[in-house]
This record gives C-alpha cells, sequence and structure tokens, in this order.
C-alpha cells in the first residue's frame, strides 16, 4: 500500500485551520469595528496581517503536499 497519497491528504489538512482561522479573524474583527469604528484603521490592518500569515500557513502545508507527491 502506498501512503504517499495519505501523506499527502493530511499536509493538505492545514487548509482547514487556515480557514476556520481567517474566519474567526474576521468575526472579531468585525464586532471590533462595530463597538469602535474609530480604530477601523488599526483593526483592518492587523486582520489583514493576520489572514496573510494564516494564509501563508496554508500555503506551506500545500507545497509541503506536493513535494510528497513528486519528490521521491
Amino acid at each position: 500500500m502506498d501512503l504517499t497519497a495519505i501523506g499527502a491528504g493530511i499536509a493538505a489538512i492545514t487548509g482547514i485551520g487556515a480557514g476556520i482561522g481567517i474566519g474567526i479573524a474576521t468575526a472579531k474583527a468585525t464586532d471590533a469595528v462595530a463597538r469602535q469604528p474609530e480604530a477601523s484603521g488599526k483593526i483592518m490592518m492587523m486582520l489583514i496581517l493576520g489572514c496573510a500569515l494564516a494564509e501563508a500557513t496554508a500555503i506551506y502545508g500545500l507545497v509541503v503536499a506536493l513535494m510528497i507527491i513528486f519528490v521521491k
């Protein structure tokens, strides 16, 4: 049995965590802007930075999955 596909699937699961993290961060940022609209610039800057870091984690998982599949 070839375990390459299973390993790649496990590595690709990082996309789920990134999606959940970005969703929670967006919900919290929306709530924060609703409470303090004058701080929306700072809140959006931090939201974009956090989303970029979470998305980078998903991209790393994708790269690892592709390396598992194609590099032997």
